[in-house]
């Protein structure tokens, strides 16, 4: 693993962190898209939507850029006939992961001075391009199948560094919270939202995020005081994607039968039987989206999934670096092929200092019982001990939820 200062990397490079993983770059922008007309009611083809996207970004920007399907999502938001006028039909987000064509006029020279200088045309030349992106794609018109859409593009707050410096020093300039040495209010603390807790898990022990594993991992990023790991139950979007996914794994069948009698028969001999396997041909299908209480226990399941990492540094130049490292970019793991899009944003809400007075408040009414869930706050030099609150016995379930959940999925197949 290399030990390259954070402050030389520039935003087109990778950064190898422990436990196998790597920081890769990437530019992520955030597409929501309208009808011209507001009384549409036919809904957007996400496809061809998605195909008209990808053949602009191929043929109609300098240089050309292409991107595989999957790095491109678009999604349709709720029914159409709901919505109000002014509200879109589809959102989305668009990926761009090779930025090597970024690389190509900057001096290649390891001279200290030569670097430093580098990496400062590299973040001009990174930002007017992605502010390029912008301009070209927002605003513009798509005509599918003689419905006419207008796309807006931008760039989403937690990829937007500079926004959130500008944020942070208008939050501290009249404000008493955050690190206040030298009598100067200024941030220490990061959170990290949306990355798979079996990443940072303790391998063959337990599914759960450990402390220890975490504080090796992001100890790269700078000196920690101060480290928190939960699981991420804010899902966002990824609630409705994943109840989508879900709701078309079963079906629903309607069958019309031309006879009192077959219906009849048929009827009975379905009730009080389980189905193997679907043969007939002459049926009406349908995805089946009443899940009822699976829904609920697939949500629980699933928002074990993520966690949410919370990492106040002991020095704010350490927490810029981090923060300005992890903007931008996707977490990989070795010998995988998934890429954990998180979202990273500074704390402004004190958090581990409002955590203090709740445990402190927690044990003065309820004396001898432990609090906190994952959480270390121990002097620097001491091991991170993880602490169980009652809470965390329940979820030990994990494993068994998950034996559940599959039972649940394949009991009745699509055809």
């Amino acid at each position: 693993m290399s030990n390259q200062p954070l402050e030389s990397l520039p935003p087109t490079g990778t950064l190898e962190l422990e436990n196998g993983l790597t920081l890769v770059p990437r530019v992520k922008f955030s597409l929501t898209i309208y009808p011209t007309n507001p009384s549409v009611t036919k809904p957007v083809d996400e496809w061809k939507l998605k195909l008209t996207l990808i053949d602009f970004l191929q043929t109609s920007l300098h240089p050309p850029i292409t991107v595989p399907e999957e790095d491109l999502e678009i999604r349709r938001l709720g029914d159409l006939k709901k919505r109000k006028r002014e509200d879109p039909v589809a959102d989305g987000t668009l990926f761009i992961r090779d930025l090597g064509f970024l690389n190509k006029t900057t001096n290649k020279s390891n001279v200290e001075g030569v670097e430093e200088e580098n990496v400062k045309v590299l973040e001009k030349k990174y930002l007017d391009w992605r502010k390029y992106i912008v301009e070209k794609m927002d605003g513009m018109e798509l005509n599918l199948e003689g419905v006419k859409y207008r796309l807006n593009v931008a760039v989403p707050a937690s990829d937007d560094f500079e926004a959130m410096k500008k944020a942070w020093e208008e939050f501290f300039a009249f404000g008493t919270r955050g690190n206040s040495r030298s009598g100067r209010q200024e941030p220490d603390t990061i959170v990290l939202s949306g990355v798979p807790s079996r990443w940072f898990a303790e391998p063959l022990v337990s599914s759960k995020p450990s402390l220890l594993v975490t504080h090796s991992i992001f100890s790269r990023l700078g000196n920690i005081r101060n480290l928190n790991v939960a699981a991420d139950n804010d899902l966002g979007k990824e609630a409705e994607e994943i109840m989508i996914l879900v709701s078309g794994l079963n079906c629903k069948i309607v069958v019309q039968f031309e006879k009192y009698k077959d219906f009849y028969n048929a009827l009975k001999v379905l009730c009080g039987r389980s189905m193997q396997k679907v043969g007939n041909r002459n049926l009406n299908v349908a995805a089946d989206n009443d899940l009822g209480k699976e829904a609920e226990e697939i949500m629980i399941l699933v928002s074990g999934l993520n966690c949410k990492i919370v990492v106040q540094f002991e020095k704010y130049k350490d927490f810029y670096n981090a923060l300005k490292v992890l903007c931008g970019r996707s977490m990989q793991k070795q010998g995988s092929r998934l890429k954990a899009n998180y979202e990273v944003t500074w704390d402004k809400d004190s958090f581990f200092r409002n955590s203090r007075s709740q445990t402190q408040e927690r044990t003065g009414k309820m004396p001898g019982m432990s609090t906190g869930n994952y959480r270390s706050e121990a002097p620097r030099r001491q091991q991170q001990i993880s602490r169980i609150s009652p809470d965390d016995a329940r979820r030990k379930r994990f494993k068994v939820r998950n034996r559940v959940l599959l039972v649940a999925i394949n009991s009745v197949g699509c055809l």
